[in-house]
């Protein structure tokens, strides 16, 4: 099928959610070693509405283009390959990248993090800012910045794993030896219902974990067990709920920590992580600024429980890959609270900042 020679996208001056708009713009042709893809569906982060509003600064290196076209994740269909490098010493032309029409694709969130540590190279071509985003009918990605998915997850489903989803994984998995993953006799706490939250639910679930879930919904905890929680917290009516989670682990705590409140709820992570456990920093929900008058260090936080504190900022392709196998062998679907046509863009961002949602967003693009 031959794209049209004009396309429309959504583009953000990063001043307001408000003040998101559709323009239209000719169609991208593939050059040398890219492939065209007819977007089908774009799940959204929070991260979108932080670059949407001018908020999202926390990287100092990274700069972002006054007008942008905003979201990371993206599922479609490959329609046109452009002329494909003979040069396999280049890491970025590997054979195993090359694309045929038809292929189902994913993105990558930064193209350039194939393997191993992140780079601050990485992070400033990472889509959806400072690089052109994927809300858009269609887009061309270098061949190395997408990856086939399985055929069992739909357009909507398969959106949802790129930048969550692996930032749930590398959560999860980050720290341990090659090959090894999260299993039984550990527990994961899962802070909240959003959509790196349920995906960690979902994965650790699936691999044999327990896990320990938080929300101010006693109808989203429900729903949370029906994934395979095991212990419900509501927050709200338990205040104090790391003491809940040390009751749950018998005292022990949690091996793993979903951090994604930030400063209203890091130390109570510091209190109830196991022993040489993991925290894995992921969100500032609750904000960036601790208010707290009580400024314990946080190096001594740390030394209390032996504990390690660790940042995600998603991950590398072959970690993605490896997740997708994962889940190709658990047949993991993941969890989409709602979907938005193209033309709602502007009132999917704001559904998503509400943060009503159990699980993830989407705008559907096309069939």
């Amino acid at each position: 099928m031959a794209p049209p020679q004009r396309i429309k996208q959504w583009l953000t001056d990063q001043n307001g959610l408000d003040k998101l708009r559709i323009e239209e713009t000719d169609c991208p042709t593939p050059g040398q070693d890219e492939v065209l893809v007819k977007v089908q569906a774009v799940s959204l982060n929070y991260r979108d509405t932080e670059v949407a509003m001018g908020l999202y600064n926390h990287h100092k290196s990274v700069e972002h283009t006054p007008a942008l076209v905003p979201c990371s994740d993206m599922c479609g269909v490959v329609i046109a390959v452009g002329p494909c490098s003979k040069d396999t010493s280049d890491p970025y032309k590997n054979p195993g990248f090359q694309l045929k029409e038809g292929d189902r694709v994913i993105s990558t969130f930064a193209a350039t993090h194939l393997t191993g540590q992140v780079s601050a190279a990485d992070v400033a071509n990472g889509l959806g800012g400072p690089a052109p985003g994927v809300l858009t009918q269609y887009r061309t990605f270098p061949t190395y910045n997408v990856v086939k998915i399985p055929d069992y997850l739909t357009p909507e489903e398969a959106s949802c794993l790129p930048i969550a989803t692996l930032t749930a994984w590398m959560s999860l998995n980050s720290m341990r030896l090659p090959g090894e993953i999260i299993g039984p006799n550990e527990t994961v706490l899962c802070q909240g219902t959003g959509g790196v939250s349920v995906a960690a639910l979902q994965i650790a679930s699936a691999a044999g974990a327990s896990v320990i879930i938080s929300s101010s919904s006693d109808a989203k905890l429900q729903r949370a067990k029906q994934l395979g929680a095991k212990t419900l917290i509501n927050y709200q009516s338990t205040p104090d709920w790391e003491t809940r989670v040390l009751e749950a682990t018998a005292d022990a705590g949690a091996d793993v920590v979903l951090e994604v409140g930030g400063a209203k709820t890091l130390r109570k992570s510091f209190d109830c992580v196991k022993f040489g456990g993991l925290i894995a920093c992921i969100g500032y929900l609750s904000g960036k600024v601790d208010e707290d008058t009580d400024r314990t260090n946080t190096n001594l936080l740390c030394l209390k429980r032996n504990v390690t504190l660790k940042g995600i900022l998603n991950g590398p392709r072959d970690k993605l890959e490896e997740m997708l196998r994962f889940y190709d062998e658990k047949k993991i679907k993941p969890v989409v609270d709602r979907v938005f046509g193209f033309e709602e863009g502007k009132e999917a961002l704001k559904y998503l900042y509400s943060g009503g949602h159990f699980g993830k967003v989407v705008i559907k693009i096309a069939e």
